[in-house]
């Protein structure tokens, strides 16, 4: 699993480069029947990938963002012996602004479970990665997540306010309970920022798949700790959006929950 997973960081890294950077501040983009936007680069990003990843892993199938719901949720009943869940492109709103926060998000399932993942910004050029019970790395240099003693209001939290019920959205923009609050506009970079210690607790209120699926499997090998609103786990084989609430520690995230 140890060289897969290093194919497939040169792979993405290497395509994120030629295909993503040339078109950053150069492309417009559109809208989508969601309302989301979707620019060339998330599409030749998509067929990019795809082809490499047909080219050497026929056997396996590949649920990506850009693909119609219909596609995508026949992908995730099918019995394929790998399925690969890819963002070519998370942070489309950033990349279309000209803000240099967005990655790549690439997931493999087999037997209902991510066993690995990578999340690649190619503006800083990190690279976060993890096998499943084998551990996370940033830049193929080991991550492990601190056990913290830090307070909630004690904490920089990256926090999504826009998707949030609209009562706890309130309570945090008022009650300022976190020492700083932050949110970059990359859900998978998210993820991974608190595997590496950037902030202590992070806060959604709904992630699509293919944004945490990678990230989600880093922060666990990394030591962090995550659940959903109503106390369930967080990775789910479905379509839905998530709500997510991730800590550095079960103490921190326990805090929230009883103060939230």
């Amino acid at each position: 699993m140890k060289s897969l997973l290093q194919q497939l960081e040169l792979i993405v890294c290497e395509l994120a480069q030629e295909v993503i950077m040339p078109r950053f501040n150069q492309i417009g983009f559109r809208l989508k029947t969601d309302g989301s936007l979707v620019t060339e680069a998330d599409l030749a990003m998509q067929n990019a990938v795809t082809n490499e990843l047909q080219r050497y892993w026929p056997e396996y199938q590949l649920l990506g963002e850009e693909m119609p719901h219909e596609q995508q949720q026949a992908l995730l009943d099918s019995n394929s012996p790998g399925l690969w869940v890819l963002d070519p492109l998370d942070g489309t709103s950033n990349f279309a602004s000209g803000i240099p926060i967005f990655s790549v998000s690439l997931a493999l399932i087999q037997q209902g479970q991510v066993k690995l993942g990578l999340v690649y910004d190619p503006v800083r050029n990190e690279c976060f990665s993890a096998i499943r019970g084998q551990g996370a790395w940033l830049n193929q240099k080991p991550i492990k997540m601190n056990e913290t003693t830090l307070l909630l209001q004690h904490c920089i939290a990256q926090v999504d306010l826009k998707r949030l019920p609209k009562l706890l959205a309130s309570r945090l923009a008022s009650e300022h309970p976190f020492a700083s609050q932050r949110n970059f506009g990359s859900g998978a970079l998210d993820w991974c920022w608190l595997a590496a210690g950037r902030s202590q607790l992070y806060v959604h209120g709904g992630q699509k798949f293919w944004d945490y699926a990678a990230g989600h499997l880093i922060l666990q090998e990394a030591g962090g700790e995550s659940i959903s609103f109503d106390g369930d786990a967080v990775f789910k084989l479905s379509l839905q959006a998530r709500s997510i609430v991730a800590a550095q520690s079960k103490a921190l995230m326990e805090d929230f929950f009883h103060n939230y």
